[in-house]
């Protein structure tokens, strides 16, 4: 197997900040459809529970394979996009339905009585969740947010399967010309460990730091 990653090291390190670059951009733009939907879910009119409701079942019904290949295929047949920018937009799509329930719930976590109070202070609804309620429950959704963080990273690896020369699909392409895909897929897989190992201490010393600060 080393004499593998000694072989594929540029190939397989290129394809790695890819990756890296395929998750954030997905997050980012995940978190942003997430705290959207999530609104949709909190608010009093019907019409915008009903479209949110709509979206999260159509998420969590389908496989995300099936899920990347609609939105890929569909989004390329109406605007023509890079192929990474249609990659992160299919990945923040299927995210985002799982990131607005992080956010809702850390939000409705939030004592109403703070609310209330804003209000009485004469801020506006908008004005009391950004400067009161969201700050304090982005500190609540962090954990969550860190753990869905490693699921898209892991999923990402999808990405392969519309052509994009991430880790994974730069994997096949090394396997399919070395003949040797188990130990082609050990390297690649230490590499995704290697990967999940780093992001998780990150986010566990960011918990850290926010309970401190709460303390």
């Amino acid at each position: 197997m080393v004499d593998i990653f000694l072989a594929n090291y540029d190939a397989l390190l290129e394809a790695l900040f890819l990756t890296i670059r395929v998750t954030l951009g997905s997050l980012v733009l995940g978190c942003a459809i997430g705290l959207l939907f999530a609104f949709f879910r909190l608010s009093h009119l019907k019409i915008w529970n009903y479209i949110a409701n709509v979206y999260l079942a159509l998420i969590r019904g389908m496989p995300m394979i099936v899920q990347i290949a609609i939105l890929y295929f569909g989004i390329s047949s109406i605007v023509s996009l890079p192929q990474y920018w249609a990659g992160v937009l299919a990945l923040a799509i299927h995210n985002g339905a799982y990131i607005s329930e992080i956010f809702r719930g850390a939000i409705v976590s939030i004592d109403k009585g703070q609310m209330e109070a804003s209000r009485s202070l004469g801020m506006t609804y908008a004005l009391a969740m950004r400067r009161i309620i969201l700050p304090q429950a982005i500190k609540r959704a962090l954990p969550s947010l860190g753990n869905q963080f490693i699921i898209c990273l892991k999923e990402s690896s999808l990405v392969a399967y519309i052509g994009m020369s991430d880790l994974w699909g730069t994997t096949i392409a090394i396997a399919g010309t070395n003949y040797q895909p188990l130990k082609t897929y050990v390297v690649t897989g230490v590499y995704y460990l290697v990967l999940v190992l780093i992001f998780s201490y990150v986010f566990n010393k960011l918990e850290a730091k926010y309970r401190l600060k709460q303390s």
